[in-house]
């Protein structure tokens, strides 16, 4: 193991000290302009509430629904500049109002997409081909791949409840709702639960001692070189500017969302090469006669029932934090947006291989390689150089810093002291 910090490797880190903070205060002024998306979350779930109305269990209805979703639903649209509306959307908010005159409003302005003219037409008793029918509006591609749309439309056009409304779509959608507002609730008491049990044991055993710490045997250059020579310089910076265009080259061809999900996926990969490689040098360099028996990175990943539910536990006790932390900051500085561009790429993506590439990276490929940088090697270095406090604290700020939003700032900050609690 080499101790000795070369002039090399601190004119080396000062320099990707200097470029880092740059990157990251640049990353964290712009992050001000990103849109959150917050509002897309909950205009997607006033869609899903209309869908699911006819088939909602009626004891629910009002609590989870609210007591007029297509309202709801209008009121979320008509925030929206007119200008930044996007054509399937007017057409939406337009079927949900009665009045030509109204409808108008949002159908005057020209369209981008020429397959919904028909329709537009339509809504506004416009002369249209006489072969145009409330029956063949799932015929138009638009229409066929989006419930809402059709369900609304037709609608609209005066179409009756029993062919306009499918009941399957209402009833899958129903089950999804209940899924998706049931299951949050009952991970946050859980968790809740168990972070009360967590902190009865501390308050009963007052002088529990903080675990021993395994940690690489490198020096804080070391860290400096991996996280910001490495993580930003490299990895955020200068790969970014190398690959992305080539492989924009090779997707350009590919449908849209197909194309952006394997840039995604491969523009992330190679962004991890850098540190990765880094890691690799440093642990090579180290002398294996010291190594520690579950080897330096102490993944304890054997039995695997037994890691999988340590983890599961974790995440249920921090989770509650997070939430809390998120709900508090938005409510006193509101939203402050930034959100990742990657959760506007799932959202938005309708095509089924596109999101599952997106979900690779955003679930599997990007949290593996944060807690293997940030947790994994950070962590337990500044741990036993600061003490294991002070650790966990730099290392979370760090982490939350890296992701380069001022509006998730505070929730990240506690999702890193969480998860580098649990590493510990």
């Amino acid at each position: 193991m080499t101790k000795g910090k070369s002039a090399w490797k601190v004119w080396l880190a000062a320099l990707s000290i200097l470029l880092t903070v740059f990157v990251w205060s640049r990353g964290l002024q712009e992050s001000f302009s990103r849109p959150s998306v917050s509002p897309q979350l909950s205009l997607h779930q006033r869609e899903l509430s209309v869908l699911a109305e006819k088939a909602f269990p009626v004891a629910l209805k009002s609590s989870i629904l609210g007591v007029n979703p297509q309202q709801s639903l209008k009121d979320s649209l008509v925030e929206i500049p007119l200008d930044q509306i996007s054509d399937r959307n007017r057409i939406v908010i337009a079927s949900l109002e009665n009045s030509l005159e109204k409808r108008s409003l949002f159908l005057d302005s020209p369209f981008s997409q020429t397959s919904l003219q028909n329709i537009k037409k339509a809504l506004l008793n416009e002369p249209i081909a006489k072969t145009f029918q409330i029956s063949s509006l799932k015929d138009f591609e638009d229409i066929r791949k989006d419930p809402l749309l059709y369900q609304l439309t037709c609608k609209a056009l005066g179409g009756e409840d029993s062919f306009c409304i499918d009941q399957q779509i209402a009833k899958n959608v129903s089950i999804r709702l209940l899924i998706s507002q049931f299951l949050p609730f009952i991970a946050v008491i859980l968790g809740s639960l168990l972070l009360l049990r967590q902190f009865w044991i501390l308050v009963r055993n007052k002088n529990i001692a903080w675990p021993k710490i395994i940690a690489l045997p490198l020096s804080l250059i070391d860290m400096i070189l991996l996280v910001a020579g490495g993580f930003v310089v490299l990895g955020e910076v200068f790969i970014p500017a190398i690959v992305l265009p080539i492989v924009g080259s090779f997707t350009q061809n590919l449908a849209q969302p197909i194309g952006d999900s394997v840039k995604v996926l491969i523009g992330y990969s190679a962004m991890t090469l850098p540190p990765l490689f880094i890691l690799r040098r440093q642990i090579i360099g180290l002398d294996t006669f010291d190594e520690p028996v579950d080897g330096w990175l102490q993944w304890r990943l054997k039995p695997v029932w037994k890691a999988i539910f340590i983890a599961l536990k974790g995440w249920l006790m921090v989770m509650p934090l997070v939430l809390g932390v998120s709900w508090l900051a938005n409510s006193l500085f509101g939203d402050q947006g930034g959100s990742n561009p990657l959760l506007e790429l799932v959202l938005n993506s309708q095509d089924r291989l596109a999101l599952g590439l997106l979900v690779l990276t955003t679930v599997f490929f990007a949290p593996l390689f944060e807690e293997l940088i940030f947790r994994g090697v950070l962590l337990p270095v500044l741990a036993k150089r600061f003490g294991p406090f002070w650790g966990v604290i730099f290392s979370a700020l760090v982490f939350a810093i890296a992701h380069l939003s001022v509006g998730e700032l505070a929730p990240l900050f506690v999702l890193g002291i969480g998860l580098g609690l649990l590493r510990l």
